[in-house]
């Protein structure tokens, strides 16, 4: 049993790092990629085929994983990535590239809520707080080590050995998940396949928003609709991606509510504080290397929310989780017009205490809160909110940036809006979360 732990930890770790430092590698060495493929005006696609793809099937292959066991899935995911980081190496044209990693992207996710979905299976409570923050060490590590890999690549072989380097790592996760023996019992049922196309369509082209110049009314309205045809299918299906009993579980529906909200409020920060940084003048690896704070705090936060759980329940840690992300928001709206790599340090680690907690207390949360048989679809959902959140963020802050008359006013601008959507989110957790408090999660 200890080495089927030890074993499946350490494929997830791989499977959680190649994820991590190919989104990093990309963000810092994609302009260079297209200057030599050309055709830059595909340059956002070479990201959005990634992230629509990826959020689409994420909660997707939690659903399959109830049905059919984590380590099939888990497989697959890995293996599509891979598949998708040898065809990226090879690719010749924008075009290419974009197709391309639409593949990594479905493999990325069937792999991003593995981590925490195995865990759940196999840790207590007490020990799954450990763990998340194990897994979110590696997005600090991936920090680090991304921009010194991408400068290595560029300057030494070629921008292929990005993608060409998660060959070995993708072989080795799988080798290592070979012996792991699954806990959990999966419940077989028939998927919705009809229910999974129409959901896939309605993220889709709801998430197009984020990437096209025009027509937002005609994708907003396309989307909306196949989201009703979505839930109309569903609620006829024997067997439904989303099962309803999940919807009215208040607690996890807050919980769901207060991921989107908080990530859509400040989770972009770390997309823009590098870019930040650079404008005043610092490298790419010292602007990279302000985000670890992030992962710092997030760790310290992370490992004691298991034990806090059991103690005080899930809504104190949520407002308390809350109340430091307004106030990293609050000094956001204050970032020097010369710049201040500190003052940015400190705001990351409040970030990192931030949603350290929110996201290891949420995830444990919507795993306790339901039966053992829903607990992929249930904490792939939290993911997806948070993906959903993330993406909207971006988006949001980028327009605010951009359309701005000068650089610094565009930063306080989308900071403000960071902070207000701040507020809500602690407006929602205090008001509307839980009208009976469960203090201790269930057994398991």
């Amino acid at each position: 049993m200890q080495w089927n732990r030890l074993s499946v930890m350490a494929s997830i770790v791989m499977a959680v790092l190649i994820s991590s430092m190919d989104t990093t590698i990309m963000n810092t060495t994609m302009p260079l990629i297209a200057a030599e493929l050309g055709d830059e005006k595909l340059y956002a696609w070479s990201f959005a085929s990634y992230m629509i793809l990826c959020t689409i099937v994420t909660p997707l292959s939690g659903r399959i994983s109830d049905s059919f066991g984590r380590k099939k899935v888990l497989s697959f995911g890995i293996l599509v990535f891979l598949l998708g980081s040898l065809l990226c190496g090879t690719a010749d044209t924008m075009l290419e590239l974009v197709l391309y990693r639409g593949v990594q992207g479905i493999g990325a996710g069937a792999m991003i809520a593995f981590p925490a979905i195995i865990a759940g299976d196999l840790f207590s409570v007490e020990a799954r707080g450990r763990i998340q923050a194990f897994f979110t060490g590696m997005w600090g590590l991936s920090a680090v080590l991304a921009p010194l890999l991408g400068s290595l690549f560029i300057e030494e072989l070629t921008w292929r050995w990005i993608f060409y380097i998660n060959v070995p790592i993708c072989l080795a996760s799988l080798l290592l998940l070979i012996p792991y023996k699954e806990s959990y019992e999966p419940k077989k049922s028939t998927i919705n396949w009809g229910g999974a196309l129409l959901f896939g369509l309605a993220v889709g082209l709801l998430l197009m928003n984020t990437v096209v110049t025009q027509g937002y009314l005609l994708y907003t309205a396309a989307g909306l609709l196949f989201l009703a045809l979505f839930v109309w299918n569903e609620r006829r299906h024997p067997s439904p991606i989303v099962p309803v009993v999940l919807l009215q579980n208040r607690p996890v529906a807050w919980m769901n509510l207060n991921g989107f909200l908080t990530c859509a409020a400040l989770f972009g920060t770390s997309s823009y504080i590098p870019y930040y940084l650079q404008q005043h003048g610092y490298s790419l690896f010292v602007s990279g290397l302000a985000l670890l704070g992030m992962s710092v705090g997030w760790v310290l936060m992370g490992v004691p929310a298991g034990r806090w759980i059991l103690r005080y329940g899930y809504r104190p840690l949520l407002v308390i989780g809350n109340l430091i992300l307004v106030l990293s928001g609050l000094l956001l709206l204050f970032l020097p017009e010369e710049g201040g790599f500190f003052y940015v340090n400190v705001i990351m680690v409040l970030q990192g205490l931030a949603y350290g907690l929110l996201a290891t207390v949420s995830v444990i949360g919507v795993q306790q809160l339901v039966a053992a048989d829903q607990k992929g679809i249930s904490t792939s959902l939290q993911v997806f909110a948070r993906n959903i959140g993330t993406a909207v963020g971006v988006t949001i802050m980028g327009g605010l940036l951009t359309g701005a008359p000068a650089f610094m006013t565009g930063i306080h601008r989308l900071f403000l809006y960071g902070f207000i959507v701040a507020l809500a989110a602690l407006g929602s957790t205090v008001f509307l979360f839980m009208g009976k408090e469960q203090t201790a999660p269930q057994a398991g």
